[in-house]
């Protein structure tokens, strides 16, 4: 059995990722029209929140289609090859390989999950919390967040608090953000969770200069009382800069089914390996050598704890895994730099007609650098969901209400958007004076 299941080599994840071809070759990509051509959209609509949920571009689908064939002919096999194979086949491996590579770091350093919901629970649950010690976050975050932080604290005692970081949209500051943030932080604090793009506003937080002002709260403290910095990037994977391990955090979580085009019900969590080794996994996995070992010879495993021990383990839907290199070499091969500066500008472009509206409050700050690919707002005399239905319904533009309290309408421009769909976006919302 051991020889059989050689994915347990300790070897594992020093395997190289190799390249995943994509059919897509770079110089295809200086074309945004042959771009939009990958994603089998309806053209009868435009498309304003494929940041939902993802419509594979064509290479990422012919990639499930390719394992999901292997499996339909020979699910065994194909399996064992894969999944429980030598490090040279290791599919897993590969997916980590390939995630690093775009976010800059280690993959010995990565958890392979379904969601950002998941990934927010592996941590949140892992982290070392005890009573007596508190998690702070902030008053915008997802429902999904809370609750990952609600469920952690009633498990382990520990306490959590939410604060603003700010009073009104038009008085939006990075520096002031920052600082409230850490004046909030109190000797019981052991945690700081915060959103990179809010789903709520599409307000960009200033994630460097927030884990600079950590840093210098942590230089007073002990190792053990350090504050951990927690982020859900979900909606800032894909948009903004790649170079995600050099912000600053500690962990953090995301799907790629949103912003990078991932195969659906796949995501990860990144951690720094000294914050992996004080955690505590919370569910089995089965893509660690030291824990099968130690399971088969009839003991715990040594400590300390490491990335692979919490990727959830278990069947899955194993052709939707194996292609998430797939779609990060789509990324690659139009360029980063590129996107971010396509999606920035097709958003800027929407935030602005939008500010020249009077009939229009603009929640989302206008500035590049508190900005990504989200722009939320309402049309005054009209609920969010009256303004999206209306969008939908007379001009078959599909965008979506913020799911918060309080709701706002939301449009997100991708690269899947032109400048003629902004215009003719502000033109539906014009009419609606």
């Amino acid at each position: 059995m051991l020889s059989r299941r050689g994915f347990l080599l300790t070897s594992a994840l020093a395997a190289g990722a190799g390249a995943v071809p994509t059919g897509f070759a770079a110089e295809k990509s200086k074309d945004w029209g042959t771009v939009r051509r990958q994603f089998e959209l309806d053209p009868n609509y435009i498309h304003l929140g494929l940041f939902f949920l993802a419509s594979h571009p064509r290479p990422v689908r012919e990639a499930i289609a390719r394992y999901r064939q292997q499996l339909e002919s020979n699910p065994l096999q194909t399996v064992e090859r894969l999944v429980f194979g030598g490090p040279e086949e290791y599919v897993p491996t590969k997916v980590c390989n390939a995630i690093a590579s775009y976010i800059g770091g280690s993959a010995d350093d990565i958890a392979l999950t379904q969601n950002t919901t998941t990934g927010l629970a592996v941590i949140y649950q892992g982290l070392p919390l005890k009573p007596g010690e508190e998690i702070l976050t902030t008053t915008h975050d997802h429902f999904v967040h809370h609750e990952a932080i609600r469920l952690a604290a009633e498990r382990s005692g520990a306490t959590w608090r939410k604060v603003p970081l700010f009073d009104a949209y038009d008085s939006i500051s990075a520096d002031g953000m920052v600082e409230r943030l850490r004046k909030a932080i109190r000797p019981e604090t052991r945690v700081l969770g915060v959103t990179w793009v809010h789903s709520s506003s599409g307000l960009k937080l200033p994630l460097r200069s927030i884990a600079d002002a950590l840093a210098v709260v942590n230089r007073e403290r002990t190792p053990e009382r350090r504050v951990f910095f927690v982020v859900d990037g979900v909606h800032g994977l894909g948009v903004e800069s790649p170079d995600i391990v050099a912000m600053g955090m500690d962990a953090f979580s995301a799907g790629t089914h949103k912003w990078i085009f991932g195969p659906r019900g796949t995501g990860f969590v990144w951690a720094r390996p000294e914050v992996w080794s004080v955690m505590r996994p919370l569910m089995p996995s089965t893509s660690s050598a030291e824990l099968f070992f130690a399971w088969a010879g009839g003991k715990p495993p040594d400590m300390p704890a490491r990335a692979t021990w919490f990727s959830p383990g278990g069947f899955q839907a194993f052709e939707h895994y194996w292609a998430v290199p797939t779609a990060f070499e789509f990324h690659r091969a139009i360029g980063p730099e590129r996107i971010t500066g396509r999606i920035h500008e097709l958003n800027a472009q929407m935030r602005e007609g939008l500010a020249k509206m009077p009939h229009v409050t603009l929640y989302t700050p206008r500035s590049k650098e508190l900005s990504s690919g989200m722009v939320c707002f309402d049309v005054k005399g009209m609920t969010a969901q009256q303004t999206v239905q209306r969008l939908a319904e007379r001009n078959r533009i599909l965008a979506s209400t913020t799911p918060y309290a309080v709701p706002y309408a939301r449009v997100a421009f991708g690269i899947q958007n032109t400048p003629d769909e902004v215009e003719k976006t502000l033109a539906a919302i014009r009419s609606m004076a």
